[in-house]
């Protein structure tokens, strides 16, 4: 995850650069339930609205809740299908806030409404996400469902009234890219906290739609807008919080921004950058999915490590027998192609595994999603083939 907001606020008002650390424990991102009203065109898990069955219990989440706790988990993510469809989440929400846990709800929105707002706002939750894939008739088609814009809005609406903090999830692709102008206006229009842009990665519905996936060219000339938005309520002290996710060269896009527009600050971005230190997977980020399976991250379902009704979670993420978890907790990562040789590895640590996984079979193989030109990675001139990004 790389949060704009905060490094482009370091313009203005700079902090220590220190060294690359590493949490006690991984965010866990945890799909409690594969049920979903909706059926995404771009959904890691291929939710539907079916039961689907072995799901974790009450009691055996909370069993796995103590074990993360003592692990020094900071923060779990709520998550699905649609976590609001189990009838205990709002139990886990409090047991979770009771353990001290920072806990955000990842819903779909369209099932917050007047019915479960209250019950929304007792339970705590230090942050909703709701996923919103352009305005209209464009998000229905993305959500297979006519009146999910509405139905979203609405529950987007309600969170502000009460006070939670809340924010809008858009995943780019080649059928809403033209639209995130128009998100970002809606973001300002309403008011709504945080903005999470996400790059397509090919998991699940998103990797049998790989090919609507945006060009490098609409990729940088989304960043750029980001950027230009981001940059001006920082500047007026008005700042949103903006933050990508899936395609960790934003980092090193943002400095070539910052060397052209600040080039007296680049090198204190570079610094914080690199503390940053790109790509969590297996390392920061993690995931247990709803039959209690752990993998490297939510984009890895395709890749079980463990689950947590044979060993502890602490256990399983902690164990480097297995080769994948090896190689993604080595720093720097074993990778190869442009990946391997680029200047920003310490920025980006090699961008995304999975669509490397899914298009060559290679996971230590390049991203072929780095919207990054061969000149631009320090690679120009020798001998390995230029990106095309024009």
């Amino acid at each position: 995850m790389f949060r704009m907001t905060q490094f482009l606020q370091e313009l203005i008002t700079p902090t220590p650069v220190g060294p690359r650390r590493n949490p006690p424990g991984p965010v866990v991102i945890w799909n409690l339930i594969r049920r979903c009203n909706l059926t995404c065109k771009h959904c890691y898990s291929i939710s539907a609205d079916i039961d689907f069955p072995n799901e974790l219990t009450t009691p055996e989440i909370f069993t796995v809740m103590d074990d993360l706790k003592q692990f020094r988990v900071p923060a779990l993510i709520l998550s699905g299908g649609e976590p609001l469809l189990r009838p205990d989440i709002f139990d886990i929400a409090a047991r979770a806030k009771a353990l001290g846990f920072y806990i955000g709800l990842s819903s779909n929105g369209t099932l917050i409404d007047e019915s479960n707002i209250d019950a929304i706002a007792a339970a705590g939750f230090d942050y909703v996400g709701v996923s919103l894939d352009g305005i209209g008739a464009t998000h229905d088609k993305f959500r297979r469902k006519e009146g999910a814009f509405d139905a979203s809005m609405r529950g987007i609406r309600l969170c502000h009234e009460r006070g939670i903090k809340v924010g809008l999830r858009f995943t780019m692709t080649q059928d809403n890219n033209r639209e995130l102008p128009q998100m970002l206006d809606l973001l300002e229009r309403e008011d709504v906290d945080k903005f999470y842009f996400s790059h397509l990665n090919y998991a699940g519905r998103g990797h049998r739609n790989r090919k609507h996936d945006t060009v490098h060219r609409q990729t940088r000339e989304a960043m750029d807008l980001l950027i230009e938005r981001c940059w001006e309520m920082v500047q007026r002290g008005t700042p949103k919080e903006f933050v990508t996710g899936n395609n960790d060269a934003d980092g090193p896009y943002l400095l070539q921004w910052v060397e052209r527009h600040f080039p007296d600050k680049a090198e204190h971005i570079r610094g914080k950058l690199v503390q940053w230190g790109g790509n969590a997977s297996g390392v920061n980020i993690s995931n247990i999915d709803n039959t209690g399976t752990v993998h490297p991250d939510t984009m890895w379902w395709h890749y079980p490590l463990g689950n947590v009704r044979q060993r502890p979670f602490s256990e399983i993420w902690k164990d480097v027998s297995d080769p994948v978890m090896a190689g993604l907790k080595q720093h720097p990562r074993p990778v190869t192609g442009r990946c391997g040789s680029c200047q920003h590895l310490a920025i980006c640590n090699c961008n995304t595994r999975v669509r490397a996984m899914q298009t060559t079979g290679d996971v230590w193989a390049e991203d072929p999603a780095c919207y990054l030109s061969d000149e631009e990675i320090g690679l120009a001139g020798q001998g390995i083939q230029v990106v095309e990004v024009a």
